[in-house]
């Protein structure tokens, strides 16, 4: 990349940058913030996902259950 600095400077949060080869979409450069905000949804999404398996497979618990469950009662 010749103009190295120019493209980092245009990188802000929401707003990536993508780097095309012969014309084709290759990179994306995004923000370190905005990096692990992704990361860290997609770990949740996973996360949520595992969760509502687990209810599909086990059953799923009313309000009083999981107040109960946490001693919220």
């Amino acid at each position: 990349m010749r103009n190295y600095n120019e493209v980092l400077s245009d990188i802000s949060v929401g707003e990536p940058v993508f780097l095309t080869k012969n014309g084709r979409g290759r990179y994306a450069i995004v923000d370190i913030k905005e990096y692990e905000k992704m990361t860290a949804e997609l770990k949740l999404f996973g996360e949520l996902a595992k969760g509502e398996q687990s209810a599909r497979d086990k059953g799923w618990l009313s309000l009083s259950e999981v107040e109960k469950e946490f001693g919220l009662q």
